[in-house]
């Protein structure tokens, strides 16, 4: 493997949902060879149609890739992962993409420190289109060494990519960018609220106001989907979502920090959960605002 990190483009990802499906479509359409696996028939299936090599097991893909990604959907998954890739005999660099507390994190480390794998915390900012479209931005943290040998890995599914130093920064900054990340879609599903009782062209108003200093990624993206009334298929479901609110809940309550937007928004995901939307996009709490219950969730 050269300074920059080819060794033959060969890369293993376990988790093939809607982010790790999306990275290994797109390495895979940039001359990667891509071993993936994932729990889920239909995910495995989907994968091998986009031309990945699908295995059969988290321990296949150990087996045939140094460098691997995972990309999982709750720490005791992370962790039996972590577990299968220790009980290998050669030493790995394993990505984790998840959005995951920290000590989720610092456990997934300390089963890979303890067989000599190498262990990077990398969280993804974007969502599952943003994924599709290579808009991502990589958080990585963790030996920088390994950092740059995966920069080229990471050129290839991300629009950019960063060294965030000590291993958990990566994670540190994902919850930063993600309580923003809440507090747009909110406020997103707000204005689209009064701009539609106010009698407006809601194309007119994405048009308008997506392009102008009011603008945010959030409301480029969730605004359509809120003018449409359509939340599916979600980039982001409001129960994954509802997941990632504890852990910044967590996260801020340790620092001591007084997060008083944030606070305001977690009742209106809460009531998007109520009204049957876990599966649907979080755009979805424009219909909390739409909702004659609506003043219920206000603050």
């Amino acid at each position: 493997m050269d300074e920059r990190g080819t060794e033959e483009k060969l890369v293993g990802i376990i988790g093939l949902g809607i982010m790790g499906g999306a990275i290994s479509t797109n390495l895979v359409q940039r001359g990667w060879s891509v071993i993936g696996y994932d729990i889920d028939e239909a995910r495995r299936h989907e994968a091998a149609e986009a031309g990945v090599t699908v295995v059969e097991s988290a321990s296949q893909v150990a087996a045939h890739s140094r460098t691997i990604m995972t990309s999982l959907p709750t720490p005791a998954a992370a962790q039996i992962v972590a577990q299968t890739i220790a009980h290998g005999s050669s030493p790995h660099t394993v990505v984790e993409l998840s959005t995951f507390a920290l000590d989720d994190k610092l456990a997934f480390k300390s089963i890979l420190d303890a067989s000599n794998h190498v262990a990077l915390d990398c969280p993804l900012s974007g969502t599952g289109a943003q994924a599709k479209m290579r808009d991502l931005v990589v958080y990585a943290s963790g030996d920088s060494t390994a950092i740059k040998r995966c920069e080229l890995l990471f050129a290839d599914f991300a629009k950019q990519s960063v060294d965030l130093g000590a291993y958990g920064n990566g994670s540190r900054m994902k919850f930063v960018a993600n309580l923003l990340v809440a507090i747009h879609n909110v406020a997103a599903a707000e204005a689209m609220m009064v701009a539609e009782s106010a009698g407006l062209d809601l194309r007119q108003v994405i048009e308008c106001v997506g392009a102008g200093a009011g603008g945010s990624r959030m409301f480029q993206m969730r605004a359509p989907m809120m003018a449409k009334g359509t939340y599916a298929p979600a980039t982001m479901r409001v129960a994954t979502w509802k997941k990632d609110m504890a852990i910044i809940d967590r996260f801020v309550n340790e620092l001591g920090c007084a997060v008083p937007l944030f606070a305001a928004t977690v009742p209106f995901y809460e009531k998007a959960l109520a009204m049957g939307f876990a599966d649907q996009d979080t755009a979805s709490v424009f219909e909390v605002f739409k909702s004659p219950s609506s003043t219920g969730v206000r603050p």
